[in-house]
């Protein structure tokens, strides 16, 4: 097998695109030999705890409502050719991520990592919801098999947050300065939403690797 992490933030579209992109070269080779791991990277650390009005968020990153549009429009784009579905307007809130990840963290250890990461983005970025309300989270992990009552008991506590934090700002010391960035083989560095063809081809040499 071979390590594949992945940095990335459920509110990052471009992190939803880039998964697209991977899931659709992991399907056409099944036989890939990656064996993935997602770590925390949040855009916003410093989100107020109950995030913010999304339209005065965007308009306050992006220089006013045009320089918003302009750069979603580019992003709705890219994601249709992806094949996605984004509604953007059942998106109310940008939420503070931490709670998001922490359940991420928690996904990984229950083996349900990668199912509980899709599900924060289609419950984001499809159906609009608050992924930093400790309800929506408890009910994203149940139905990816966790026990809910669990998740919010550990949600209400303090459990984790400083080591998100830390892994957070670990990756900012690496030189991450924004995401999906996926790491190949510990080594390897690739930053970016990349096509499917450069993720089959990555699957290609990495197969010629273990057949040498």
């Amino acid at each position: 097998m071979v390590k594949l992490d992945i940095l990335s933030d459920p509110i990052c579209p471009w992190c939803y695109i880039g998964k697209a992109q991977l899931d659709r070269a992991l399907e056409a080779e099944p036989d890939h030999p990656f064996q993935i791991e997602w770590h925390p990277f949040q855009l916003n650390p410093d989100m107020p705890p109950e995030g913010m009005d999304r339209r005065a968020y965007l308009e306050a990153k992006f220089g006013g409502q045009d320089g918003a549009v302009k750069v979603y429009s580019q992003i709705a784009e890219h994601a249709e050719a992806a094949g996605l579905s984004i509604d953007w307007s059942k998106i109310e809130r940008t939420p503070n991520t931490l709670d998001a990840h922490r359940l991420i963290g928690w996904a990984g250890i229950e083996g349900c990592q990668t199912a509980v990461a899709s599900a924060l983005f289609r419950a984001y970025f499809q159906d609009g919801r608050d992924i930093g309300d400790h309800e929506v989270l408890a009910d994203i992990a149940d139905a990816r098999g966790m026990d809910a009552s669990v998740v919010l008991r550990l949600l209400a506590s303090d459990a984790d947050r400083e080591e998100v934090a830390a892994r957070d700002k670990a990756a900012r010391e690496m030189g991450v300065t924004g995401v999906p960035t996926f790491i190949v083989a510990r080594q390897h560095a690739v930053p970016g939403a990349q096509p499917t063809e450069l993720w089959r081809k990555v699957i290609g040499e990495l197969r010629e690797q273990t057949q040498e």
